[in-house]
């Protein structure tokens, strides 16, 4: 029998509720929650296809894997992305989490994540019945063949960023063992850093991959990108073959996104100025929210990419949970992450214009 860990964010209920004690209300930046209106054309979409008294494609609709594609291409630089080896998701959280046990993981087998990383990979190697293995460099697992590697670039919760060369030794070290890599790519658009070597690129970049997705998956999302957390809305592409074994299995489970929601998906990768509107957001609420957090004595590590500040007072997260939840602002304690965010916390800079400033202001 297999065991779940408890899920960490009930543990802050306490601190929660303090900072929403204070008169200026509760600014809450512990989740990455989008606050922002899901676009109109999104909205639009969704409502024309209101009407689907049918049942939907798992695969789905080809508008959709074209439009997938064609984002893949334009926004990733993705050249050999291809419609037919683009599968639809229910949000990818649900992914992430069976992703092993769709792929024929199971007793015996690794699933290696990085040691400070989204706790759900480790869940999805627990309900696979497989082996979770924490680790940041390939070498130290010594003779191993993992059945998966996951990585996720930008990282959530550091906002780092890894490097092509990175990325590139990670897929030649899992080809060279019969690995699949699993590339969690949700940030990906969010990059903040002018410097080249600090820019997020996809998995399955040629610069990554050498123009092949033999064995490589990427995961993307809308809920970021374009405010449809909601719509539980993402996609995972890359090597035809897996992809069609996901799909056969989704196919048998009948885990198939609603035919409104594809619909409103491919309006949003087919549309980028919404996404550039929401970075020109996201930009100007980090640089508030860096300053205030530096000026008043934190140091921000990492945090290059993605919608959060990993930062640090040099003291025991908790603790510092604790003191900003007396200044009415919530954060993420880093060790939620694992064992190696045990000083820091993850500030999200998804709340209004409105809340930030609130947040500014008591800093």
């Amino acid at each position: 029998m297999f065991t779940l860990p408890d899920f960490p964010w009930d543990r802050l209920r306490p601190y929660r509720e303090r900072a929403a004690a204070h008169p200026g209300g509760l600014v809450d930046l512990s989740v990455g929650t989008p606050v922002d209106p899901t676009p109109e054309p999104v909205r639009a979409a969704l409502a024309e296809a209101a009407d689907a008294p049918g049942y939907p494609q798992t695969y789905g609709t080809p508008r959709l894997r074209e439009a997938v594609a064609g984002w893949l291409r334009r926004r990733l630089g993705v050249t050999g992305a291809d419609p037919d080896a683009v599968l639809p998701v229910i949000g990818t959280k649900e992914l992430v989490a069976w992703l092993p046990t769709l792929l024929g993981a199971g007793p015996g087998d690794r699933i290696v994540f990085p040691e400070l990383a989204y706790p759900t990979y480790d869940v999805g190697a627990r309900l696979a019945r497989a082996e979770p293995v924490p680790a940041d460099g390939l070498l130290s697992l010594g003779p191993v063949n993992p059945k998966i590697v996951w990585v996720n670039s930008p990282s959530n919760p550091t906002g780092r960023v890894l490097p092509t060369e990175h990325l590139r030794k990670v897929v030649a070290w899992a080809r060279g063992r019969g690995a699949i890599v699993v590339s969690d790519e949700c940030y990906l658009e969010f990059g903040w850093d002018d410097d080249p070597d600090r820019r997020p690129i996809s998995i399955l970049h040629p610069d990554v991959c050498e123009g092949s997705h033999e064995g490589l998956l990427a995961v993307n999302s809308l809920s970021k990108r374009s405010n449809m957390a909601g719509y539980r809305a993402g996609i995972v592409t890359g090597d035809p073959v897996l992809v069609k074994r996901l799909l056969e299995v989704r196919k048998h489970a009948g885990m198939i996104v609603p035919a409104p929601v594809q619909a409103a998906m491919a309006a949003a990768f087919d549309d980028d100025a919404h996404v550039d509107a929401q970075r020109e957001r996201y930009a100007r609420r980090r640089a508030a929210l860096r300053e205030a957090f530096e000026r008043h004595g934190f140091r921000i590590d990492h945090s290059e990419a993605s919608l959060y500040l990993w930062a640090t007072r040099d003291e025991p997260c908790w603790d510092t949970v604790g003191y900003l939840a007396d200044l009415g602002i919530l954060v993420g304690p880093g060790d939620f992450y694992g064992r190696g965010g045990a000083r820091h916390v993850r500030i999200a800079f998804t709340a209004t214009d409105e809340r930030v400033a609130a947040a500014v202001s008591r800093l």
